[in-house]
């Protein structure tokens, strides 16, 4: 009888899940989409094969969660349901490493929320949906931030008053788990490389760039909040402090509404004024779509060009996320401004959709490797759980 880990990615309109038994294979994934409207369940298993899909009554997450975990048991058969693996996305200072989760962490981390309104609210209803529905179930934090502790002291820090340091006012940075992710696939495709200088660009509605050296993260672009960094979906990213403090002294705006404009208004969205999806951007002729393309790609290349000298120089870049991933387009035009840093991208390989795009012989090469958030919270479950070893191969 295999013990059985779930894992669950909740957000404001969607449940993400998917099912794996040890050592860290995948028997089927899903999701509740839709969540406040028509919610809307999907299920398949390993290959893509559909397992179940039907509409769902409106109700709570915690409805939503009950029914996904009835269904999830159904489809077990005989097989246990050992824990449940989170991805909370602030751990702030204290959660450094995937923890099993209780009511005093879920406590603390609820502390962090204001420091990631899109997200910890909703991951965090999932852990406490889940402590009612099944008491008795283990439950594994697994944290965006923690991947990042690997930064020294100074990449950590802002120029602000040490106290306010000293209260854990500081870098954090995210994406973490995808991060772990991709420096583990390199070391398989690409071992030589992967104990290099190597700048991974996890672009999606949320985005932001990481450099690695050896593996481990030494500078990101996202910090104390998710609002940091490159231009996303709905979020600014980098912004002068001076427009903030402009807007609540001659605006009149509060903190709801600016809260509001940073989270919910701007980036591709705001710019464009048409639409935060990517391709819609892409495939449209307004002058809007066409300029907030062009700014997500300055940003991109601007902070490669910082990472690479927090590096000392750059070997490699890899793309992922849903962007990265599937954006050959993006992809094109962010390597042909990083010609000065080496990289020669082969077009061909680009657009068929290759792991490897740039040429061979390109001093900095080039990779678009998608990414598995699922599988690194599985293993750090699993691990936890006693399940397997934390490095096993994700089959």
């Amino acid at each position: 009888m295999p013990d059985v880990v779930l894992t669950l990615n909740a957000g404001s309109s969607s449940i993400k899940f998917a099912l794996f038994e040890p050592p860290l294979k995948r028997i089927a994934h899903g999701e509740i989409e839709q969540i406040g409207s028509a919610p809307h369940f999907t299920a398949f298993d390993r290959a893509g094969k559909m397992l179940a899909e039907k509409g769902l009554a409106g109700g709570s997450h915690e409805d939503l969660l009950g029914k996904l975990l009835n269904w999830v048991e159904d489809h077990l058969g005989r097989d246990r349901l050992i824990a449940a693996g989170h991805r909370i996305v602030h751990g702030g200072s204290e959660f450094v490493a995937p923890v099993q989760l209780d009511a005093a962490a879920t406590e603390a981390l609820s502390q962090l929320s204001p420091l990631a309104p899109l997200h910890q609210p909703h991951n965090l209803a999932a852990v406490t949906a889940l402590m009612r529905l099944r008491p008795g179930l283990m439950q594994v934090g697994c944290f965006d931030t923690a991947f990042h502790s690997s930064m020294n002291a100074t990449a950590r820090r802002f120029g602000l008053p040490r106290a306010l340091e000293q209260s854990g006012i500081r870098r954090f940075g995210f994406h973490g788990l995808s991060y772990e992710f991709i420096a583990g696939r390199l070391k398989e495709i690409a071992p030589a490389l992967a104990g290099g200088r190597i700048i991974v660009a996890h672009l999606g509605s949320g985005a932001s760039l990481c450099a690695l050296k050896e593996g481990r993260s030494v500078d990101t672009t996202m910090s104390f909040t998710p609002l940091d960094g490159l231009v996303m979906g709905t979020r600014c990213g980098a912004l002068d402090p001076g427009v903030l403090l402009y807007l609540l002294q001659t605006r009149g705006m509060d903190a709801a509404a600016l809260e509001d404009l940073l989270y919910r208004r701007s980036g591709l969205l705001g710019v464009s004024g048409i639409s935060d999806d990517m391709r819609a951007l892409l495939a449209s002729a307004d002058v809007g779509a066409q300029e907030a393309v062009e700014l997500f790609v300055f940003r991109i290349v601007r902070e490669i060009g910082a990472l690479s000298a927090s590096l000392g120089g750059l070997d490699g870049l890899v793309f992922t996320g849903g962007i990265g991933e599937n954006s050959a387009e993006i992809r094109e035009r962010v390597a042909a401004r990083l010609g000065w840093l080496g990289l020669t991208l082969d077009a061909a390989a680009n657009r068929a959709g290759d792991i490897r795009i740039s040429q061979a012989g390109s001093p900095v090469c080039a990779w678009a490797i998608p990414t598995d958030e699922e599988a690194v919270i599985a293993r750090h479950t699993m691990f936890l759980a006693g399940l397997s070893q934390i490095n096993a191969p994700i089959t």
